[in-house]
């Protein structure tokens, strides 16, 4: 009996166990909501007032304070005077390419008008940023921090800090963003950066405790150079990488190359008085630099004597310092042991694609190019003509997968790619400058930095063991970077220069998954935002030039129906009813559109239309999503051709 009662105790409290834990797998990841709008507003970082562009006020923009896992509702307002968005750096939009904030997979959204972002920091841990993807905005601000933390149960490998601090860092300009894109747009190059600002500043002050540890989150957000950062009589302890654990090895200063960012513990043991930080420029003939404090808080002495100088050694010191960026392979990530995890060193790449970067002058206008091809946004946005499978937007052959001899030309590259494909892509920099290279929706292995041109015979010199995973990579002049990316994440995602001149004017493209039909959720009036859709750069309001048309085709009702139709441009859907002579007015799929059938009013932003009429019980469907029919008893409302 005893035995009985004890074989029930375990049986109950099993499956018990087993209730409890279905309920913590199944309880859904926490959301946080926020409402952020965008504006002008007039600031002197350099001690002139210019025009800086504002998030909720703030400049730079609020750092978002997340954690692994969360959902993030962010409502953004825009109240420019031209189209914007917002990319999130970094962050891999797990099957949710719509949600990037680049051109192409996002609409913008036009002033006035608002979009709210929906995405998910899904397994994810570390220092990221957003930043402007439109136009020229990067120039006058709206970037800021994104703060990933780890959940309580997933241990991270190093000591809780006391604190930490975001600190933003990047060249800037005191001149307005639109006079730099009309000079780009004139076909001239950027001048020199006029100097060098730390968190939207020339001098910030950050107060700390004698003997206690914190950490910096550093992050270069400029336009175009690369930064060198020290605290002065303090080692900088290297913790993360852009998502990922390093081994934890001790500098003096660190490189942070454009949109690269690096997290390190800075223990304060020295005297206590104020110390100097210093970011400034590399690879440059003439030095920038920015200086901070970090203010001991039982200081009573300034900061004073020379600001400390950075390293002297250029690109080869650069180089080897980069190479000790390893990875920690004994530390978790976002979540211990990964389901499907592998070791990418015993991977064979299933193919190799080398991309030469090119500055050529095309129609006598200075472009940048991926293998003489320079991009152009098209009118219709990628992922609309992707889905709707709309022939003569994008092409999947113009970009070659090595460089070849020829004169540069201008088009909009995509690059097929498999699902599941292991690729092996080799940046190859024949230019005299650092380029910096990033993709989106992936993290990457830094495998290799080399001089010269790239050989098959460099392979030898691969990292296969413990080579970093990161979002943006350097080239370093004359050389070549080699990554190893596994594309495991569905979406047509923007590979780029993070040099935004070079971005701006067409060194970057696109991957698209081939092979295999998307699962990913595309309701486009709702996520793509059709209703903002524009032309090239985001320049003039219009619908995309999707080749489809609304008619009316049948027997019954067909002589009493208008034969109106509606095209990619602004032409009214007219149809007369039945018997009462109601007309329906407006663009199907545009969000706010009121469509009048009879007596019964709908508007686009409705997912299922319903359209009365007298001559039919009812007719329904769904445009701008997975059924294009509507149906009428006696006559057929369709779209087709899309």
């Amino acid at each position: 009996m005893k035995q009985k009662a004890g074989f029930l105790l375990h049986l109950v409290c099993g499956v018990l166990a087993v209730f409890l834990n279905s309920s913590v797998v199944k309880a859904e990841d926490p959301y946080k909501f926020y409402t952020w709008t965008v504006t002008y507003g007039t600031l002197s970082p350099l001690g002139v007032p210019q025009q800086v562009i504002l998030i909720n006020g703030q400049f730079p923009g609020p750092t978002l304070d997340v954690v692994t896992n969360d959902n993030i509702i962010l409502n953004l307002i825009n109240k420019l005077d031209q189209p914007f968005l917002l990319t999130w750096n970094g962050i891999k939009q797990r099957k949710n390419s719509w949600q990037d904030g680049v051109l192409g997979t996002n609409c913008p959204i036009l002033p006035n008008s608002n979009y709210t972002y929906k995405f998910q920091t899904k397994d994810q841990i570390g220092s990221f940023t957003y930043f402007p993807s439109t136009q020229f905005h990067k120039a006058a601000g709206g970037f800021g921090g994104i703060n990933v933390y780890a959940r309580p149960r997933i241990p991270v490998p190093y000591p809780i800090p006391d604190g930490d601090f975001t600190l933003l860092a990047g060249d800037w300009y005191n001149t307005s963003h639109k006079a730099l894109q009309q000079s780009l747009d004139s076909g001239k190059s950027l001048p020199f950066p006029s100097c060098v600002l730390i968190n939207g500043h020339t001098s910030n002050t950050f107060s700390v405790d004698q003997g206690k540890t914190y950490m910096f989150r550093i992050s270069n957000v400029g336009l175009s150079t690369s930064l060198n950062f020290r605290i002065e009589g303090h080692k900088l302890k290297l913790v993360e990488c852009e998502g990922s654990h390093p081994i934890q090895n001790i500098y003096d200063s660190l490189d942070i190359h454009v949109g690269q960012s690096v997290s390190v513990l800075v223990t304060l043991n020295q005297a206590p008085k104020d110390y100097y930080i210093v970011a400034s420029t590399r690879f440059t003939r003439r030095v920038l630099t920015a200086t901070s404090v970090i203010h001991y808080t039982n200081s009573h002495a300034s900061v004073s004597g020379p600001v400390p100088a950075g390293p002297t050694y250029q690109i080869h010191w650069s180089m080897k310092q980069a190479r000790t960026f390893r990875w920690n392979l004994t530390a978790n990530a976002a979540r211990p042991n990964p389901q499907g995890s592998f070791h990418y060193g015993h991977v064979t790449p299933t193919r190799t694609i080398v991309l030469a970067n090119s500055a050529p002058l095309i129609n006598g206008k200075l472009r940048y190019a991926f293998n003489r091809v320079s991009y152009v946004n098209p009118d219709t946005p990628l992922k609309l003509a992707d889905y709707f499978n709309i022939p003569g937007v994008f092409s999947l052959d113009s970009i070659q997968t090595i460089p070849s001899d020829g004169s540069a030309f201008v088009g909009t590259p995509v690059m097929p790619v498999s699902h599941h494909d292991f690729v092996e892509i080799v940046f190859q920099n024949n230019e005299n400058s650092v380029q910096s290279m990033h993709l989106d929706g992936y993290d990457f292995w830094v495998v290799g930095y080399g001089s010269g041109p790239w050989t098959p015979a460099k392979r030898r010199t691969y990292n296969l063991v413990d080579a970093l995973t990161r979002h943006t990579a350097q080239v370093y002049p004359n050389s070549w970077t080699t990554i190893l990316v596994s594309l495991d994440n569905q979406g047509m995602w923007n590979l780029r220069s993070a040099i935004w001149e070079r971005q701006y004017l067409g060194q970057h493209s696109r991957t698209k998954r081939i092979g295999r039909p998307s699962t990913e959720s595309v309701f486009l009036s709702h996520e793509c935002g059709v209703e903002n859709c524009i032309d090239n750069e985001g320049l003039s309001p219009r619908r995309p030039k999707l080749s489809h048309k609304i008619q009316l085709q049948g027997s019954q009702c067909s002589s009493r129906f208008s034969t109106n139709f509606v095209t990619s441009k602004h032409e009214d859907l007219a149809i007369s009813s039945c018997k009462n002579g109601g007309v329906a007015k407006g663009i199907f799929g545009k969000l706010g559109d009121l469509i009048c059938i009879g007596s019964e009013m709908v508007t686009g932003s409705q997912a299922g239309l319903k359209l009365v009429e007298e001559c039919s019980s009812y007719a329904e469907g769904i445009f701008w999503s997975r059924n294009e029919t509507l149906g009428v008893k006696g006559g057929l409302l369709e779209a087709f051709g899309i």
